[in-house]
């Protein structure tokens, strides 16, 4: 009835007296009304994008959490949820080939393919962050971005985090460091975690995302 152009609607209005009129008009704009869902609050979704990592966390098998702690293991804190670190970002390609090795938590070197530069601004500041893949990685859906900021060592793990991006076909971004988080060597050491590279670390603090249960005395260590 309800794809009809308001044809079948105005053909049932028409043949009933005023009072009827107006009882079905509204029983048909609620109707209408309840087959649009309004959109979600941003604020409630990273709401539910943390729940769904502390579920992650406690509960599957891919949890970097050790099993034997994954039950008692306590929820992820986060700074506050803060819009203004939800910015726009465009995606600046390099040429083709660029890459680099980043230092790896266990020592080791990985070669990631260099895909383009970020640019975008918080607090108006002018930034760019290096957006990767990992040399022999076919699947270009996803782009790796890790950064490090002046929060490191102290109120976030001192090796920096990392944002994950879906790729998009036209070069721009939402680039939202409300979802940023720590890598799993954080949580587990025999984990392999890249290092943002010196390009990657900006000279401000991002207090947005994932960041420590007990703040850390300057330069100290995990």
């Amino acid at each position: 009835m309800w794809s009809t152009g308001g044809i079948v609607i105005r053909s049932a209005l028409a043949g009933l007296p005023p009072a009827g009129r107006a009882m079905l008009a509204a029983a048909v704009a609620l109707a209408m009304a309840g087959c649009s869902r309004p959109p979600v609050p941003y604020t409630d979704q990273i709401a539910a994008w943390h729940a769904e990592k502390d579920r992650f966390m406690r509960e599957s098998s891919d949890s970097p959490v050790p099993a034997d702690k994954r039950a008692t293991f306590p929820p992820l804190p986060y700074f506050p949820i803060d819009p203004a670190y939800r910015v726009p970002a465009s995606l600046q390609p390099v040429p083709a080939g660029s890459s680099l090795e980043m230092l790896t938590s266990t020592g080791q070197r990985r070669l990631m393919r260099r895909v383009g530069r970020l640019a975008f601004t918080v607090n108006g500041q002018t930034l760019t962050l290096g957006a990767f893949v990992e040399a022999d990685q076919q699947d270009l859906r996803r782009l790796f971005v890790p950064f490090g900021d002046l929060t490191n060592g102290v109120e976030t793990y001192n090796a920096g985090r990392y944002l994950e991006l879906e790729r998009t076909t036209t070069g721009f971004y939402d680039l939202d460091f409300n979802r940023a988080f720590h890598p799993f060597c954080l949580f587990n050491s025999s984990y392999d975690c890249p290092y943002p590279p010196p390009e990657n670390r900006l000279k401000l603090p991002i207090r947005a995302g994932e960041k420590l249960n007990t703040p850390k005395r300057a330069g100290a260590g995990q």
